[in-house]
């Protein structure tokens, strides 16, 4: 998939200390890819960072090309994103 970061998403990756190199994965290869709100998807896996576990989602406008990667954020509340459709 073709994509563009856009200006929030990096700072917000780095703000919240998520590898740049761990979202490209996500995005290469999502374990989920869940609709969300306002047209928006949500790429999502699970990963590990600093030993503990996390549900890593970064949202995606894909209507666009190439895709804009919008925000990313980790989350450790897997049971509530993980799954739902």
């Amino acid at each position: 998939m073709r994509y563009k970061f856009s200006q929030h998403v990096q700072q917000e990756i780095k703000r919240r200390g998520i590898p740049r190199s761990l979202l490209e994965a996500v995005l290469e290869k999502p374990g989920q890819i869940v609709p969300e709100r306002g047209g928006v998807k949500a790429y999502q896996s699970k990963c590990e960072i600093g030993g503990k576990m996390f549900l890593l989602r970064v949202i995606v406008d894909d209507s666009a090309d190439p895709a804009v990667v919008v925000t990313a954020y980790r989350t450790t509340k897997l049971e509530q994103y993980w799954g739902r459709s």
